[in-house]
C-alpha cells in the first residue's frame, strides 16, 4: 500500500489578507495594518512638449516631497490575448475579403510574436498602521483617504487619472498574483 502525504493547508492559512472591505481596503491578518490600492492611468510622456515634460517632472517631484508616508509602486504587465480578435476575423465568411482576412491574421500574429504586445496597469499601494490594537476604523480609513487625495491631487497635475480600487478590483489584482494564468483585463 502506498501512502501519499498531503498538505491540508489552504490558501487562507498562509495568505496574509484577513479581509477586504467594500471600499477595497485590505486588513492584514494578525496585525493592525490596512492597505489601499490606487490605480493610475499613465500618460504618454514622449508625446509631450519640452515645456510640458518639465512641468510633469516638477509635479512628480512635488508628489515625492509632499508624500511623507510610505508608498509602493506596482507595475503589472499583461501579455495581450489576440485570440478573440483572430476568431472574429475568421468568423466572417465573406469570400471577397478572405484573402485580406488571412493576411490580417498573419500580420496580427507577427506583431504579437515580434513585439510581445502587452498592456500595463499601474498601481500605488499605501498603508496605515495603527499602534492601538482596536483603534477606530473610521480614523484609519480617514488617514488612508487623506493619503489617497494627496496622491490624486499631485498626479492629476501631472495629467494622470487616478482611481480608487474597490473590492472587486483588489480581488482581481490579488487573484492575478496568485494565479499566473489569469488576465487582469478580463
Amino acid at each position: 500500500m502506498i501512502y501519499v502525504k498531503t498538505n491540508n493547508k489552504s490558501t487562507q492559512n498562509w495568505l496574509i489578507v484577513e479581509s477586504i472591505d467594500k471600499n477595497g481596503i485590505i486588513k492584514i491578518k494578525n496585525k493592525n495594518i490596512f492597505i489601499k490600492l490606487i490605480r493610475v492611468q499613465p500618460i504618454n510622456f514622449n508625446l509631450k512638449t519640452t515645456l510640458e515634460k518639465e512641468a510633469i517632472l516638477n509635479s512628480y517631484k512635488i508628489l515625492l516631497k509632499t508624500c511623507n508616508f510610505n508608498l509602493q509602486i506596482l507595475i503589472h504587465t499583461n501579455k495581450e490575448d489576440i485570440s478573440k480578435i483572430v476568431s472574429n476575423v475568421k468568423k466572417s465568411n465573406n469570400d471577397s475579403i478572405s484573402i485580406i482576412s488571412k493576411k490580417y491574421i498573419e500580420f496580427l500574429n507577427k506583431i504579437n510574436s515580434e513585439k510581445q504586445t502587452s498592456t500595463k496597469n499601474y498601481y500605488i499601494i499605501i498603508d496605515e498602521q495603527s499602534e492601538i490594537e482596536n483603534e477606530n476604523l473610521a480614523n484609519i480609513y480617514y488617514m488612508l483617504n487623506e493619503k489617497y487625495f494627496k496622491i490624486k491631487e499631485c498626479l492629476n497635475k501631472c495629467g494622470n487619472q487616478v482611481k480608487e480600487c474597490k473590492k472587486e478590483d483588489v480581488i482581481k489584482v490579488l487573484h492575478f498574483f496568485l494565479n499566473t494564468n489569469y488576465n487582469l483585463n478580463r
